[in-house]
């Protein structure tokens, strides 16, 4: 029998004789996790250190593909959502989550639209400004998601992500790899003062909220239980070790480029536009606006993913509120009156008042910050909860997958419930320098 999923896909409900054709869902979470400041961050990494952190890229790649495999994991082998079960672990999860996605997405919608025009900028510097271009990039953001599906989300992020892949690795091709110094970078070594370039490099590139969607995304694709697992696991593989090269690709441009001329970067995302400017001194006027085309593909993906993911969690998370307040009423436990995630879940959230009240909060409060400096009290609170949401995630799935929540057969093993404790650990490390540097 055929029918269709979440996205408007024509499916049987049983895994493709070719999974390499359902591949999707880890392409839009790795996607909207690099975004142009995790790209700075890499280049800076390369220019001051050359090829020595290379391993750290390759180990961050891997706690990425541990904690995207664990979030996929939970949505098949239980058929609820993740935030069904961080509902069961008390009512401290919804209201840290309350917090985090009202304050973090104010100021994330206007990072993201400033991101996203910055580039834009830079190829049209007689054209228009960097306010006007970011209030587009989110309305056009907005549009799409408002009246777009998952298929469509997906596709167009494909796209990106191809755009992305092939810029930055012909970029890295072109300033010429030096292929001895870059296989000796994969031998682990901490040069002075390299630390928290390690740290950042393991943790820092496509890590945000929206790993947390990413079994949103894995039954929005129509993938609903434990026999699509063979099939999430090879999509979460492909999309990180993409991701692994694109990182890597960058840190073989701050390297080679930035490293033995010297040339320091801005720290954010301005630093991509130095970059473009080194590029078209060195390289000629089109690899410069090639670059820019690819800057662009990674931030405006990163806003679409966040736009579509995170309000998907928003929308899921009303639904478990009231389906708790309802259980409440009647004398039940919350969890019980549970929705469980099923076919039609994400396309109901995308047509719900959360799912776009959310997308107007993430839009139109931000542009005020396009005009205006950034509150110093609202930059204190969104570093602070902003650093706390990935030991959060890596913790809590920690927890979830080695209880009796789980069907034994697909709780943790060994190696995940290692790599979960390390990436927890990791990013607590980093949770409490993002709070140390906060401007107190």
């Amino acid at each position: 029998m055929t029918r269709t999923n979440d996205s408007g896909e024509a499916h049987t409900g049983r895994p493709p004789a070719s999974r390499w054709r359902a591949v999707g869902p880890g392409i839009v979470v790795a996607a909207t996790g690099v975004g142009a400041g995790d790209l700075v961050a890499t280049l800076i990494a390369g220019s001051k250190f050359g090829y020595t952190l290379l391993w750290a890229a390759v180990i961050g790649c891997l706690v990425k593909i541990s904690l995207a495999e664990a979030v996929g994991r939970w949505h098949l082998a239980t058929g609820h959502t993740l935030f069904h079960g961080w509902r069961t672990l008390g009512p401290w999860t919804t209201w840290y989550f309350i917090g985090y996605v009202v304050v973090w997405g104010f100021v994330y919608g206007a990072t993201a639209m400033s991101s996203s025009a910055l580039p834009l900028v830079a190829l049209f510097p007689d054209f228009l400004g960097l306010k006007t271009w970011g209030v587009i990039t989110g309305l056009v953001g907005l549009a799409f998601v408002w009246w777009g599906r998952y298929a469509v989300v997906e596709k167009v992020m494909t796209v990106l992500v191809g755009v992305m892949f092939v810029v930055v690795v012909y970029v890295a091709v072109r300033v010429g790899p030096n292929l001895g110094d870059s296989f000796a970078g994969l031998a682990p070594t901490l040069p002075d003062g390299s630390l928290l370039y390690t740290l950042g490099l393991i943790g820092g590139v496509g890590g945000t909220i929206t790993m947390a969607a990413y079994g949103y995304w894995v039954n929005a694709k129509g993938w609903t239980d434990s026999s699509w697992m063979r099939t999430m696991r090879l999509d979460n593989r492909v999309a990180y070790v993409t991701t692994g090269i694109f990182v890597v690709a960058m840190l073989i441009v701050g390297a080679e480029l930035l490293h033995s001329a010297d040339i320091a970067l801005h720290k954010g995302d301005k630093g991509l536009v130095d970059l473009g400017d080194v590029l078209e001194e060195r390289y000629g006027t089109s690899t410069a606006k090639l670059f820019l085309v690819g800057f662009f593909a990674t931030s405006f993906s990163s806003l679409v993913g966040v736009w579509h993911g995170v309000s998907v969690m928003v929308a899921d998370f009303v639904e478990h509120y009231r389906a708790g307040a309802v259980a409440a009423a009647g004398g039940a436990a919350p969890t019980e009156a549970a929705p469980a995630a099923g076919p039609g879940t994400i396309g109901r959230h995308e047509r719900s008042l959360p799912f776009r009240l959310y997308l107007l909060w993430l839009t139109f409060p931000p542009i005020s910050l396009l005009f205006l400096d950034q509150p110093f009290g609202l930059v204190i609170v969104y570093g602070v909860l902003g650093a706390f949401f990935m030991p959060f995630l890596a913790l809590t799935l920690l927890w979830l997958l080695n209880s009796s929540r789980t069907p034994s057969q697909w709780r943790n093993g060994p190696l995940s419930n290692v790599m979960l404790v390390a990436a927890g650990l990791l990013f607590l490390v980093l949770c409490v320098q993002q709070v140390r540097e906060l401007p107190w």
